[in-house]
Parts: C-alpha cells; structure tokens; sequence
C-alpha cells in the first residue's frame, strides 16, 4: 500500500504519494496550509480510486 507524505515548504505545504518502493508518483500543488493541504489528499482519495485513463 502507498503512503501520501506531506511536505512543508517556505511558501506551504504539498503531499506526495509515494508507491510502497518508495518511488514518489504523484505530487500535489502547493497549498497555503496544512489543513488545506489534508483536504487536498481526501479529495485525491475520494475522487480518483476508479478514475478512467484518457489520452488526449
């Protein structure tokens, strides 16, 4: 099972989810706080656990 990692920056906070050998695959945005920042990775979650793949 892979792992979101939240990351403080200077200008906030993003998350990486990261696969169980540890390779980072995907990176959020930055978000103004921490707060804003665990939202961002329940979206991720509640949004994306069957999302279809689309070439474009």
């Amino acid at each position: 099972m892979g792992k979101f990692v939240i990351r403080k920056t200077e200008k906030g906070c993003h998350f990486v989810l990261k696969a169980n050998n540890g390779e980072i695959i995907a990176t959020s945005e930055t978000y103004s706080s921490k707060e804003a920042c665990k939202k961002g990775i329940e979206s991720v979650k509640k949004n994306a656990p069957d999302a279809e793949i689309v070439e474009e």
